[in-house]
């Protein structure tokens, strides 16, 4: 699927969400649709659990 398709199917969700669920709504799948795409873009670079596990451990040091 290219990145025209995935954006208009965004686009679409955000719409709906804004027109049946209102504004916060709106921001709630906006949030979840950045964050599923940070996660799935670290996913693609070769990002790993324990990648995540390190961070995070060093943090509480």
């Amino acid at each position: 699927m290219g990145t025209a398709v995935a954006g208009m199917f965004a686009g679409m969700a955000l719409a709906f969400a804004g027109w049946f669920g209102g504004f916060a709504a709106f921001l709630l799948v906006a949030a979840l649709g950045g964050l599923g795409w940070a996660v799935g873009h670290w996913v693609d670079g070769g990002g790993r659990a324990q990648d995540l596990r390190d961070v995070f451990g060093r943090r509480r040091r």
